[in-house]
């Protein structure tokens, strides 16, 4: 039986390459054509792929490699930002309190809280009423609380004189019927302390301003977002029918623990709730 064809004969062996009987010559690095097998021809052998420079290679399920965020402006998203840590935990004086006494009736419903346009002498103009979102997440929390009965929550961010890039007062509060007042005052500030990103940088203490029937009690928070850090004091309240935690802050300029003025946020505070009460009937 004859050899079969030379497949190449037009390119002659490279020296030096061994020569087997019956097997015609390749250059270096080719192989042969794979030879029919049982089923036919068989299908052409895949070339790999070629390789891809790093920087086109994709994060799988990332999409885009990973940056840093852009610096939030000041305004509105800074602000509900805020309003996250200090509404969304603002009734866990209302489910906490184990110290308390259980037995002890509830007051009787004879006051309530209005959301104002504006608030302290017109200083700061209403620019959100968040009440139909988180005012309702604060019902919910308190729902079958056991110092905390009837209740509705009133949710605001306002800035002053409507110019949300020079700071804020976020005002959460609720009225309704309390019991074991310095619970679901304390737990109100406890809940703004531990919200994402926000250290205690003054521990809450009672500054109630001269003259006052109700204790007010203030802390001073950092929060850090991004690349903004803000430092602001957090004061709150509770008597029989109202509560409420306020947070004041200053976009303008940067201020440190020391800069903070209790007394004033404490007086603020007392203002805030004469304007918001309002008797009921």
């Amino acid at each position: 039986m004859p050899p079969p064809p030379q497949p190449y004969p037009h390119q002659p062996p490279y020296p030096n390459q061994p020569q087997y009987p019956n097997q015609p010559p390749y250059p270096y690095g080719q192989q042969p054509p794979p030879a029919p097998g049982p089923y036919g021809t068989p299908y052409p052998q895949q070339q790999p792929y070629p390789p891809q420079p790093y920087a086109q290679q994709p994060y799988p399920g990332w999409g885009t490699p990973p940056m840093g965020p852009p610096p939030k402006k000041r305004g509105p998203g800074l602000a509900l930002g805020i309003v996250g840590g200090v509404v969304g935990l603002a009734v866990l004086g209302g489910i906490g309190g184990v110290g308390a006494v259980l037995g002890t009736d509830f007051p009787a419903a004879t006051d309530k809280l209005v959301l104002r346009h504006e608030l302290v002498d017109g200083k700061y103009v209403l620019a959100e009423d968040l009440s139909d979102s988180q005012g309702k997440q604060v019902e919910d929390e308190a729902d079958g609380a056991w110092n905390a009965k009837d209740v509705r929550a009133l949710v605001g961010r306002y800035s002053p004189g409507g110019a949300d890039a020079k700071g804020m007062l976020l005002v959460s509060s609720m009225y309704g019927r309390f019991k074991s007042e310095d619970d679901v005052r304390g737990g109100m500030l406890k809940g703004a302390a531990d919200a994402d990103g926000v250290t205690v940088a003054e521990p809450a203490r009672d500054v109630t301003p001269s003259g006052a029937d109700v204790t007010i009690t203030c802390e001073v928070l950092t929060q850090k977002q991004s690349l903004v850090t803000l430092t602001y004091p957090v004061c709150a309240w509770a008597d029989g029918n109202t509560a409420a935690v306020v947070a004041e802050t200053d976009l303008e300029r940067k201020r440190s623990a020391a800069d903070i003025d209790l007394d004033a946020a404490a007086r603020d505070t007392l203002t805030i709730r004469s304007e918001m009460l309002e008797p009921i009937g």
